[in-house]
């Protein structure tokens, strides 16, 4: 079971803040953005500040990061078209893999809406067998922390 803080961080808590725009196809039927839509924030956010970060496109690097797990507690309700940014900060670099600590932020508010984290693992882009992580992304995973 995922763990989460207690109280959650705040936005300053975070080096970084990537802002994401909402869509109307966000909302869902109880009008509010969809949990799932969460996990694609997330995967944007760390993806994006990835490739803006290194300089790189992260896709065509030899060792490719595969997301190993992921989990979200929502604090609060987001829908179109409200302003979301995704805090993103280092919660663990080992040796094969990294942790990132995330918040969603809705509307410039101090205090999150939801809360989550996501793991790649390294793996070699032909073979999949675990690697270490590039030396491009370990730079910039060390802005993170």
């Amino acid at each position: 079971m995922a763990e989460f803080p207690d109280p959650p961080p705040s936005r300053s808590d975070f080096p970084v803040l990537w802002p994401i725009t909402t869509r109307w196809e966000d909302n869902d039927v109880y009008g509010h953005v969809n949990n799932v839509v969460h996990y694609s924030w997330f995967d944007t956010a760390v993806n994006g500040w990835l490739m803006r970060a290194t300089g790189a496109d992260i896709s065509t690097l030899p060792a490719i990061g595969l997301v190993a797990e992921t989990a979200c507690r929502y604090l609060s309700e987001l829908s179109f078209p409200d302003e979301v940014e995704v805090g993103l900060g280092l919660g663990r670099l080992g040796n094969s893999s990294v942790r990132y600590r995330l918040a969603v932020f809705g509307n410039r508010q101090e205090s999150p809406a939801a809360l989550g984290h996501f793991v790649h693992v390294y793996v070699d882009r032909d073979t999949r067998r675990t690697v270490p992580v590039p030396e491009e992304i370990r730079t910039a995973l060390e802005k993170l922390e």
